[in-house]
């Protein structure tokens, strides 16, 4: 994982405005949100290892998928790039069974912290000043 200074960070907005904003580019709500805090990810590569993540608090309100009350005020944490490698092929620790089969259908990263190349953090940063550019003007 390495961190990226950014000027959003400590920046306070609106869940919906920043959501509405990052979904255009290409970012989605993480799937580790909670009521009080989440993140925005985008990935970097096309085998979706590498990913720019934007952390956030929720500070006011709250935000909640299935009901669509989603009027949180959020906080903006420092955002950071990070490298899940994963096995290729098939899981040789895999059980089968009928259960199994519906919910173990992706395996844990062998590294779920892996290196970083330079080409990737040159990426975010890219990334990170478009968004930059749009949420602070």
């Amino acid at each position: 994982m390495i961190p990226l200074e950014s000027k959003l960070e400590s920046s306070e907005k609106e869940f919906t405005e920043v959501r509405g904003m990052l979904e255009e580019h290409a970012f989605a709500l993480g799937g580790n949100w909670d009521y009080d805090h989440g993140y925005f990810d985008r990935s970097l590569d096309e085998e979706r290892m590498v990913w720019l993540r934007m952390p956030f608090d929720v500070i006011n309100g709250n935000i909640d998928e299935d009901t669509q009350d989603l009027d949180a005020k959020i906080k903006m944490g420092r955002p950071f790039v990070l490298k899940h490698v994963y096995n290729e092929g098939l899981d040789a620790e895999a059980h089968v069974s009928p259960i199994g089969s519906l919910m173990d259908q992706f395996q844990e990263p062998v590294d779920a912290d892996a290196e970083v190349e330079s080409k990737w953090v040159a990426q975010a940063k890219k990334v990170l000043a478009e968004v930059e550019e749009r949420l602070l003007h």
